[in-house]
């Protein structure tokens, strides 16, 4: 057992399993932001349902999730740093799915793990942090999005923080998969396409919440 936590393939097992199951989490996040979309109503209820006991007791396994795959990204990275010594700079033969994405992993992962903060305080330190602390929830979940979202500035931020988001995810999804060992020719075609297709849904639905609530917050759009 301390194998799987402590040797090279235990932390890339741990590393991706985690990050698969972040990116089943970011799945729900978007249906539930989505029903903003919908109505203000709509979202309202999805929040309820987010505040029953039963869904809030998920929040420490989620916030595990996420310090599990921090840690060990890190852990991986010194690893990776170390290994290539001096040669770490070189370059002697760039293979086609080593992009961008693939070589700023931790650098994707430290942006929307800032921006992360950014966004806890905005939505969890107002909604659910208050029901950790015995309150009762009687928050306007669609009013607290639009007053969130109406400076431009803020905006600009999380839209920056859905681009990285969508890259981390992008290359994350198939990356995943690879290190469990589903990595044959065929599969991690339809694996990249896979992931392309879902961090994509889930990046446009954030990005066109953010924006309606900017439009509406501003006077801009009435829907």
């Amino acid at each position: 057992m301390a194998n799987i936590f402590t040797s090279s393939i235990g932390k890339k097992l741990i590393m991706s399993i985690s990050g698969l199951f972040l990116i089943v989490f970011m799945c729900v996040h978007a249906f539930v932001n989505g029903l903003s979309l919908i109505s203000d109503e709509a979202f309202n209820a999805g929040c309820e349902f987010m505040a029953l006991p039963v869904i809030s007791v998920m929040v420490p396994v989620l916030a595990a999730g996420f310090v599990i795959h921090i840690v060990y990204a890190f852990v991986l990275n010194y690893m990776n740093y170390k290994a290539r010594g001096t040669q770490r700079y070189a370059v002697a033969n760039k293979a086609k799915t080593d992009d961008w994405a693939s070589k700023n992993m931790l650098v994707l992962g430290i942006i929307v793990l800032g921006v992360l903060a950014f966004h806890l305080t905005h939505f969890w330190a107002k909604m659910q942090l208050p029901m950790f602390m015995g309150e009762e929830y009687t928050h306007d979940g669609a009013a607290l999005l639009r007053q969130t979202f109406k400076p431009l500035w803020v905006l600009v931020i999380y839209i920056v923080w859905f681009v990285a988001l969508w890259l981390h995810m992008n290359h994350g999804f198939w990356s995943a998969f690879h290190t469990l060992g589903l990595n044959n020719n065929v599969w991690m075609c339809r694996w990249k396409v896979i992931g392309i297709i879902v961090s994509s849904i889930i990046v446009l639905v954030f990005i066109a919440v953010a924006v309606k609530a900017y439009l509406v917050a501003n006077g801009l759009c009435c829907c």
